[in-house]
């Protein structure tokens, strides 16, 4: 056989063997993409919010507005601090402070006459009596990171920020169960602060101007409240504004707030829940 037989027979192997397979083209059948309808919403009221409060959590109590925050190293004005905002000036009321050095304050919630208070990456809770504010002790959680918190009256829930909710028992304040949260069958990471309106869970996503509200039955998101309008009019009045973070809700009056962190102010919106 001559060099150019060789040469060709040589080729056509070459050839055969990495030649890439054609791919299959038949396709498995799959559910239409679900559609999540946007809440529509009102702005009733601006009230003015302190722009050194880095919102953690927001709850109504008793018909008083509580709010807690955290403490970033890198902006030396904040504290982790909790109490009832005057709602005339923004502040905050100081009922408890950690140490900013060792904890980063996170969500609080009140449930069965204390407050529950969480920390960032301590994986450790503080309890106070939710009369005198003293301290009633502290617990402990396996989650890796504590986010936001409230509750449904039985349990308290929280965020860690991921998709994923964690129900604690009142009592015992150990993991019940878990719920995974989904945005049309996708899971919904970054759940920071939480509020119980009505049967439903409503959840701030980290750093988008946006929270869902949960379906806690089923996980699944059932609307999105776009308040990107809030975040600009925050940013236009105070550059330093920080990502939306805080929903609260009034059952007693049907009132709905909203802030961010370093937000200049508060917003009480009203739509249909």
């Amino acid at each position: 056989m001559n060099r150019i037989s060789i040469g060709l027979l040589t080729l056509c192997f070459i050839v055969s063997c990495t030649e890439k397979k054609a791919p299959d083209t038949k396709t498995t059948p799959s559910e239409p993409e679900k559609f999540i309808p946007k809440i529509d919403y009102t702005v009733t009221a601006t009230l003015p919010h302190d722009v050194n409060a880095f919102t953690e959590g927001l709850v109504f109590y008793n018909g008083e507005l509580f709010e807690s925050t955290g403490s970033p190293e890198n902006i030396s004005t904040t504290r982790s601090v909790f109490g009832p905002v005057d709602l005339k000036t923004g502040k905050i009321n100081v009922k408890a402070e950690l140490d900013r050095k060792e904890f980063f304050g996170e969500g609080i919630a009140f449930l069965n006459d204390k407050v529950y208070q969480l920390t960032y990456k301590n994986k450790i809770g503080f309890i106070y009596d939710a009369k005198s504010f003293k301290s009633l002790g502290r617990f402990s959680f396996s989650n890796e990171e504590g986010w936001g918190l409230t509750t449904d009256g039985t349990s308290l829930i929280m965020s860690d920020g991921s998709n994923v909710l964690t129900y604690l028992d009142a009592a015992t304040l150990k993991p019940l169960k878990t719920l995974n949260v989904r945005n049309a069958g996708y899971a919904e990471d970054y759940l920071n602060e939480l509020e119980y309106i009505n049967g439903y869970i409503y959840a701030n996503v980290w750093t988008k101007n946006y929270v869902v509200k949960i379906d806690p039955a089923t996980g699944d998101i059932t609307g999105i409240l776009d308040l990107s309008l809030l975040m600009d009019k925050a940013k236009s009045k105070y550059a330093d504004a920080n990502v939306l973070n805080g929903i609260a809700y009034d059952p007693a009056s049907d009132k709905i707030v909203v802030t961010g962190k370093l937000w200049p102010e508060i917003y009480e919106i009203s739509f249909k829940h």
